[in-house]
C-alpha cells in the first residue's frame, strides 16, 4: 500500500468454491466445457511438453535452472498497471519515506479525493501523497496526533474498463478490514480509523516500516531473517480457521484454467493435468489467504511484518500465498526451498493446492509481463518466468503420476 509497486489488472472473476463447512465439506469442482486445442504461448516453442522429471526430484523439486539468466534483472521504466511509471533507483539510495512535495496536494484529484476522506474525517490533516496513480490515490496524514493513512479510488478509474471490477474490490476490502475488527486476526495490520462504502473512502492506521521490496519482482532480496519472519506471518494467517461465512472465496479455479488454456498459455495436457489435481482436491478444506502476498504489501515494522492491502483476502486453495512468494523470489533459491518445504510439510493434498496455485500464479505474471515493447531487462524476467512456468508443469506431471 505504501509503496509505488502495483499489483496486476484485475479480472472479474465468478466464484463457486465455498468455504468448508463442518457439516457439509465442500462440494467437488465446477466441470467446464473443454475448450480449443490453443497455440503454444511465446518463448516455448520447440520445448518438449512431455518431459519427464529428472531422477531424484519431487513434485516440489522447483530449482532455477542453470541455464537461466543471471539475476539482477529490474524493470525501470516498466508501466505497471496502476498506470504508473517506476523510476530506477540509484544505487545506494535508502527506501525511505518518499520526498514531501506540497504542490502533490493541489492536483484536483488529490483534492477530489480529500473531499471525500472529509466527509467521513473532518479533522485528517493531509501532509504527503503517497500515490496518486489511475486506480487508487493514498494521502498520508494525522487525525490528532495520530498518523493515519487516506485510500481512496481515484477519479480517473471511471474511465477505466475495469471501473466494476475496481469498486468491487474496494468495497471488498472495506468489508475485510470492518470483519477483522469482529475477528481480530493472528497478525499485525492497520488499524481501521473510519470507511466510506458508497464513496470508497478508507481510512487507516499509518504503521511505521518500510516495505519488504519496492518492486513486484525485487533485484535484490529481503534478507534470510526478514524471509523467515515474512514467511512466518503468511503461515500464521493461513493457519487462522475464521468463521467461514466472514470471507468469501476468491478465485474460480476452473475458470482460470480454462481462460488460459483459451489463449494458448495452457497445452492440453497441461489444463488436463490441473484439472486432474483440482477433481482431487475437490474436498480439501480452503485456507485463509492475503490473496495478493508481495512484499511490496508487507512492512517490515519494528514489532515485526504488517501486512496492507487486503483487496484480495478471501478462500483460497492452500498455499496461494507461498505460491504466489515463491514465483516473485526467483533470485532468491534458499528462500524458494523454504516455501517449498512449507507447502510439502502439509501432505499430498497440500502440496497438489500448492501446485495448482503456483501454474496460475505464473500464467498471469507471464501474462502481466510478456508485453509487446519489452525491453532487454524485462526480456530477461519474461525468459525466466517461462523458465519457471516450465518447472512447475513438470512438478504438476510428476505430481499426477503419483496420484
Amino acid at each position: 500500500m505504501y509503496s509505488s509497486a502495483t499489483t496486476p489488472t484485475p479480472t472479474a472473476t465468478r466464484t463457486t468454491l465455498r468455504p468448508p463447512t463442518a457439516a457439509t465439506g465442500r462440494p467437488g469442482p465446477k466441470q467446464v466445457p473443454p475448450a480449443s486445442r490453443p497455440v503454444a504461448p511465446r518463448g516455448t516453442e520447440g520445448r518438449s511438453t512431455d518431459a519427464r522429471v529428472p531422477a531424484g526430484r519431487t513434485a516440489l523439486g522447483l530449482r532455477t535452472p542453470e541455464t537461466a539468466p543471471p539475476v539482477g534483472h529490474r524493470l525501470p521504466l516498466a508501466r505497471q498497471a496502476d498506470g504508473q511509471v517506476l523510476r530506477a533507483r540509484r544505487p545506494g539510495q535508502p527506501l525511505g519515506p518518499e520526498r514531501i512535495d506540497p504542490s502533490a496536494l493541489q492536483t484536483p484529484a488529490v483534492r477530489a479525493a480529500l473531499g471525500s476522506v472529509a466527509r467521513i474525517c473532518p479533522a485528517f490533516t493531509p501532509r504527503q501523497v503517497l500515490r496518486e496513480g489511475s486506480r487508487h490515490i493514498l494521502v498520508a496524514g494525522t487525525i490528532g496526533r495520530a498518523p493515519v493513512v487516506a485510500k481512496c479510488l481515484a477519479p480517473q478509474a471511471v474511465r477505466s474498463e475495469y471501473f466494476e471490477q475496481l469498486v468491487a474490490d474496494f468495497h471488498h476490502e472495506v468489508a475485510v478490514y470492518r470483519a477483522f475488527v469482529r475477528h481480530r486476526p493472528p497478525v499485525r495490520l492497520p488499524r481501521l480509523v473510519a470507511a466510506d462504502h458508497d464513496r470508497c473512502v478508507l481510512v487507516m492506521e499509518r504503521v511505521p516500516g518500510r516495505p519488504a521490496a519496492r518492486e513486484r519482482h525485487p533485484v535484490s532480496a529481503p534478507t534470510p531473517g526478514e524471509v523467515r519472519a515474512l514467511l512466518g506471518a503468511v503461515r500464521t494467517l493461513n493457519l487462522w480457521r475464521p468463521p467461514s461465512d466472514v470471507f468469501q472465496p476468491r478465485l474460480d479455479y476452473q475458470l482460470e484454467i480454462a481462460r488460459y488454456h483459451s489463449v494458448g498459455q495452457l497445452t492440453d495436457r497441461d489444463a488436463g493435468d490441473l484439472r486432474g489435481l483440482l477433481h482431487g482436491l475437490g474436498h480439501t478444506p480452503l485456507q485463509l489467504c492475503h490473496g495478493d502476498a508481495l512484499l511490496s504489501n508487507m512492512l517490515l515494522a519494528p514489532s515485526g511484518p504488517v501486512l496492507v492491502d487486503w483487496e484480495q483476502a478471501g478462500w483460497y486453495l492452500p498455499g496461494y500465498d507461498l505460491a504466489l512468494l515463491w514465483s516473485v523470489l526467483s533470485g532468491d533459491t534458499a528462500a524458494r526451498r523454504q516455501i517449498s518445504q512449507l507447502a510439502q510439510n502439509g501432505g499430498t493434498l497440500a502440496r497438489d493446492a500448492f501446485l495448482v496455485n503456483l501454474v496460475l500464479v505464473l500464467m498471469r505474471e507471464i501474462r502481466l509481463y510478456d508485453v509487446p515493447g519489452a525491453g532487454e531487462e524485462q526480456r530477461i524476467m519474461i525468459r525466466r518466468l517461462y523458465d519457471d512456468a516450465a518447472l512447475a508443469r513438470r512438478a504438476v506431471r510428476a505430481a499426477v503420476g503419483t496420484r
